[in-house]
């Protein structure tokens, strides 16, 4: 039984050429899956009922399952998936009041194997790599879900995107082609893997590259985040050069802010030296509670002086929105189980 939802237009002909069926009824069933997000194939009402008894002989649209959703009281909805063989990811929709945006946070890996210190995801250790079919499938389920439409799509669910490159790479692909979303509304997020940020350089591609940077300096880094043995912040900057020269891009720093760690007015001054060259938006992100650690969030005060102090240094800073943090989908809270 083949599944519909994940495959191209030209995947999708070969189908309807099995059927004996033309390609323009290839087109009707992709806008069906993409544009329409039927459930089912009973849905697609401009099909005939002879083709479509047909087509369910040999397809399906889904083979994902919801196991929970939760709503937020500020909108956020998360939904724990499940996949064919049993494992789990959460994927979050976030809706804001005074903005047209939809932005779906997708995972790529089931489990993660960065482990970093704040994060509920690491905990699990890594899992497997999901399909671009998998990826897609939580913005798909998504629409199916709410008969809305997602317009922006962030790396930023659980994993690492850059260590399943090929697949989030295809995934992008489909959203733009398929989904009809703008490259420029597409995010990818990273804790630092240089290799792949410098093959993002050289595909020159139109999409957002944001980095999870969260320490001013080489000593709290390594607190946080243990790639930072691997990939230390002096090559990263070298990297973080080298795409902004290749692509012209702005990069967005994702830094969290954590009371007494990096919060610090001496930690915004290092960290406001390190990007002085680099052409950078900073997102700073209170840090949302999780049960494996003891981190606090800082006072709005400092969080304020911190911002205070970076805006002075030129950059454009802004603190997130937070969204979802009562039903633990906010930044770092994902761990992709059903409790």
């Amino acid at each position: 039984m083949k599944i519909l939802s994940g495959l191209t237009l030209k995947e999708i002909e070969e189908i309807t050429d099995e059927l004996k069926a033309s390609k323009f009824r290839a087109r009707q069933i992709h806008n069906w899956i993409y544009l329409k997000s039927v459930k089912s194939i009973d849905e697609m009402t401009d099909l005939s009922v002879k083709f479509r008894d047909e087509l369910k002989k040999v397809a399906v649209v889904s083979d994902v399952k919801i196991k929970v959703k939760q709503e937020s009281s500020d909108g956020t909805l998360k939904y724990l998936l499940e996949y064919p063989d049993g494992e789990c990811v959460e994927t979050v929709l976030m809706r804001f009041d005074n903005r047209a945006n939809l932005t779906a946070c997708v995972s790529s890996q089931v489990g993660c194997a960065v482990n970093c210190s704040f994060c509920a995801t690491g905990k699990r250790g890594f899992i497997r790599n999901l399909s671009y079919k998998e990826i897609i499938e939580q913005v798909l389920t998504i629409q199916r879900d709410t008969g809305l439409k997602v317009t922006n799509v962030v790396f930023m669910g659980q994993g690492e995107p850059l260590l399943n490159l090929d697949n989030v790479l295809k995934a992008m692909e489909l959203f733009n082609e398929s989904f009809q979303i703008g490259a420029r509304r597409l995010t990818v997020s990273t804790s630092g893997i240089i290799p792949q940020i410098n093959r993002l350089a050289e595909l020159d591609m139109q999409s957002t590259l944001a980095l999870s940077l969260h320490a001013p300096n080489h000593e709290i880094r390594r607190k946080l985040m243990q790639i930072e043995d691997k990939y230390n912040m002096n090559d990263l900057h070298n990297a973080l050069k080298n795409y902004v020269d290749k692509t012209g891009r702005r990069i967005t720093i994702e830094y969290l802010l954590i009371k007494d760690l990096n919060d610090t007015i001496e930690s915004a001054k290092e960290l406001a030296y390190y990007l002085k060259d680099i052409k950078c938006n900073v997102n700073l992100i209170p840090y949302n509670p999780t049960a494996k650690n003891d981190y606090q969030r800082p006072s709005n005060n400092a969080i304020m002086k911190f911002k205070y102090l970076l805006e002075h240094s030129g950059k454009k800073v802004t603190v997130r929105l937070e969204r979802g943090a009562d039903i633990d989908a906010a930044c770092g809270q994902l761990s992709g189980k059903a409790d």
